[in-house]
């Protein structure tokens, strides 16, 4: 199983110092970005979109737009005019002098040094060494999960806006670069709905969000490429043994363990009578007397025939225990490689457990903001219903009132003809309420 780093950067304007510049050039991929900066204003989002689309060198062959179009820079002002057009007026429409009315929030934003006018995320999984081995088409399959990391950015950071996304294939390992735009809501002071990258963006939620980001992303590359792969760092949770029961073969493997133990101290004990025995026999053979008829030949005493037959057969029993030894060897090799592909398995199982778990509970909390909605606008139909059963009795009383007054001869008073033709003028009454009113009745019809 190969292990792959992940990135998830935020770009920031403490990264416009030197030191952060060129640590930003060390990254798993060693240069993803020309610096990882705060987006502040128009003139900065002009840049980011030339290197995103790549418009200086018309390498636009070697990137994939997975959302948007061909200018992250169009793309953000359209969903400033979308997301904040409304709020403007509102907040417009309250003010009593005209200087202090916005005309263009895009341009208020990006004219005003204590806010950004976008973010930029840059996301990456695995690092050159990694990407190097791989052609172009494999590559390429990492368009469908950066697609997915977009929408997962998007389930997790519901106020995080996504303008642009754009994967580039040609620098040392792909990775995208997605600007979107901040949102903080419901604000006290100037327009209700405005850029709030410090509310949406603090430390502790990026470290949540990276560390779910990074789940979803593991989960997705091998779903996509039918691999097991996983993430180079632990996440909190993922530290779980197996347990040895689970071991295949567990039982037998643990009564071969204990009975190769006991043949491991037999040999051991063995090999240390061994090594006394082969130095006494190195003196006895040292001691041999040369016989009288042959100077060739050696003269061995029936003692020291039978101390080295005992020796011989003591060498063929120790062997015999390194062959059991050799045996342990093997269990404990292949002892070893099952555990391995076991947590393998879990570790892969329990990452994409926990990408599932995310997705539940980010929808979780879609669908309870959901029902609080559908509760409010419940609330607000049954009190619109409310109100038009109130102003339909009231307008069905009108009706009825005029009717009397223009049909009743004893009483009938033309200046009501006069006001109900002024309200059908002014379509405060239909065809059918003139009808239901009945102006061509003859007098002779008149009630008594």
């Amino acid at each position: 199983m190969e292990e792959l780093a992940y990135s998830l950067h935020l770009g920031s304007d403490k990264n416009r110092k030197n030191i952060s510049r060129k640590n930003g050039k060390n990254n798993v991929s060693g240069n993803t970005s020309l610096s990882n900066n705060a987006i502040q204003n128009a003139r900065q989002l002009s840049k980011v979109d030339k290197h995103n689309y790549r418009k200086y060198d018309n390498k636009q062959e070697l990137i994939e737009i997975v959302r948007g179009t061909s200018s992250p820079f169009e793309e953000v002002k359209k969903l400033y005019l979308n997301e904040f057009e409304e709020a403007r007026l509102e907040y417009n429409s309250k003010q009593t002098r005209p200087s202090r009315m916005i005309d263009n929030y895009f341009e208020n934003v990006s004219n005003n040094e204590k806010k950004d006018l976008a973010c930029e995320i840059i996301i990456e999984l695995g690092d050159k060494e990694y990407w190097d081995t791989k052609d172009d088409k494999f590559k390429k399959e990492m368009t469908n999960v950066y697609a997915k990391q977009v929408d997962d950015l998007e389930l997790l950071v519901p106020n995080f806006k996504v303008a642009s996304a754009i994967i580039h294939y040609d620098e040392t390992s792909p990775h995208m670069h997605i600007i979107g735009v901040p949102i903080k809501y419901k604000n006290k002071n100037g327009m209700g709905k405005q850029v709030g990258k410090s509310d949406v963006f603090t430390k502790e939620s990026l470290k949540t969000l990276q560390d779910k980001m990074r789940t979803l992303c593991i989960e997705e590359f091998n779903q996509e490429y039918n691999l097991d792969h996983s993430l180079k760092q632990k996440q909190k949770g993922r530290n779980k043994d197996i347990h040895i029961s689970d071991m295949d073969n567990y039982i037998q493997m643990k009564k071969q363990l204990e009975k190769n133990n006991k043949n491991l101290e037999q040999a051991n004990k063995k090999s240390s009578e061994l090594k006394q025995n082969s130095k006494n026999i190195k003196d006895k053979i040292g001691k041999l007397k040369v016989s009288k008829l042959n100077k060739d030949n050696y003269i061995l005493s029936k003692e020291d025939k039978e101390f080295i037959t005992r020796f011989i057969n003591q060498v063929d029993n120790t062997s015999k225990s390194y062959d059991k030894i050799q045996t342990l060897s093997n269990t404990l090799v292949n002892a070893s490689e099952q555990l391995e592909e076991k947590n393998n398995k879990i570790k892969t199982l329990t990452e994409n457990n926990e990408a599932l778990n995310l997705r539940v509970e980010s929808l979780n909390n879609i669908i309870k903001e959901k029902d609080k909605e559908i509760s409010r606008l419940n609330f607000i139909i049954t009190d619109i219903k409310s109100k038009l059963n109130y102003w339909k009795e009231k307008f069905d009383k009108l009706i009825s009132f005029l009717h009397n007054k223009i049909h009743t001869w004893y009483d009938k008073d033309d200046k009501y003809i006069d006001v109900v033709n002024d309200m059908y003028e002014d379509n405060i009454l239909d065809e059918e309420d003139i009808k239901n009113l009945d102006l061509n009745k003859e007098k002779d019809d008149y009630e008594l």
